[in-house]
């Protein structure tokens, strides 16, 4: 996928004196979309939502920051409400990273009228992006917590590790907390993970891959470097806990790598069962027809699925 913009001269402002920052959106962006994904009724300890802004700790250069990002005409405000920029350009870079603001989306919603039973989607949800983690650790991490349970349980286990690990950075009365570094997992035993009703082999997972990034064994740098997506699927799937779902959803939403297919999602599977009457478990040769003809767009197919699972009157298609 090419690159929509680029990162040069981002507006920088100082509003109600508070460092902030514009950047530009594509065309085909929606922020109340892209606000609808991160608010999903879920306990998600990462963010704040509010109804025209979402309120983020992240890092930049090593250093913890809160920051505020609403949209202003056609460009993504960013609003520094505490801590110290150090690199304005990692700032901006997170924040396109996070909304995937330099994907043009014409190719792939040209591809979606193409498909008479998922065309809705091109205007449906028009605007929506990849949402990302740009913090291939927090990846990682989320998508073995998610391994096998329901999502509400899986945000209450993330948001025990949050809060018992992560740095906390106040502001107004309220608490924010920032997804804890690798160190600070490493030094963990598993007994206490399991106190957070981690299981045991969960707790085992999280702490080897822990160690592997403090141990600079990993990283979405070194990562970054391998030649193809298959090499860093072997990569990741080498370490115990880390299987193809959990590599392919961490490679689509950190490093956007756009061929992944989480197999074995149910999510996936329900949604393509919904909207192309596939079976409940299809068979992979099913699976990969339906994503041939997306080809380099085969991660935001499936986001976009995910996406049919909030519409509980879409009708169903005869199997």
């Amino acid at each position: 996928m090419p690159g929509f913009f680029h990162l040069s001269n981002p507006k920088k402002q100082l509003i109600s004196e508070s460092l902030s920052y514009l950047t530009p959106t594509p065309p085909l962006f929606s922020f109340q979309e892209c606000l609808w994904f991160l608010d999903r009724n879920y306990d998600d300890i990462m963010h704040r939502i509010l109804p025209d802004a979402v309120i983020k700790p992240i890092r930049i250069a090593g250093q913890p920051v809160l920051v505020k990002i609403s949209q202003v005409d056609s460009n993504l405000h960013i609003e520094v409400l505490r801590g110290t920029i150090t690199d304005e350009a990692a700032l901006i870079q997170y924040v396109r990273d996070l909304f995937d603001l330099d994907t043009d989306l014409a190719p792939f919603y040209k591809l979606l009228r193409s498909d008479q039973e998922l065309a809705f989607m091109a205007d449906e949800y028009c605007g929506l992006r990849l949402i990302g983690i740009p913090d291939l650790f927090e990846a990682l991490c989320w998508s073995i917590i998610g391994q096998q349970i329901n999502l509400s349980f899986a945000y209450k286990l993330k948001r025990r590790l949050v809060e018992t690990l992560g740095e906390r950075i106040d502001w107004q009365d309220e608490t924010y907390y920032l997804f804890p570094e690798p160190r600070q997992v490493a030094m963990v035993e598993p007994a206490a993970l399991r106190e957070l009703q981690f299981s045991e082999r969960k707790a085992q997972y999280l702490i080897t891959i822990a160690r592997a990034f403090s141990t600079g064994e990993v990283s979405k740098e070194q990562l970054s470097t391998l030649s193809t997506p298959e090499a860093m699927i072997r990569q990741l799937t080498s370490y115990k806990g880390i299987g193809e779902w959990t590599a392919n959803y961490a490679l689509m939403k950190s490093l956007k790598v756009a061929t992944c297919v989480p197999y074995g999602d149910v999510g996936l599977y329900n949604a393509l069962h919904k909207v192309k009457g596939l079976a409940r478990r299809p068979e992979r040769a099913e699976l990969d027809l339906v994503f041939s003809n997306f080809c380099g767009w085969e991660a935001y197919l499936t986001f976009y699925l995910w996406r049919t699972l909030s519409k509980p009157d879409l009708p169903s298609v005869a199997p």
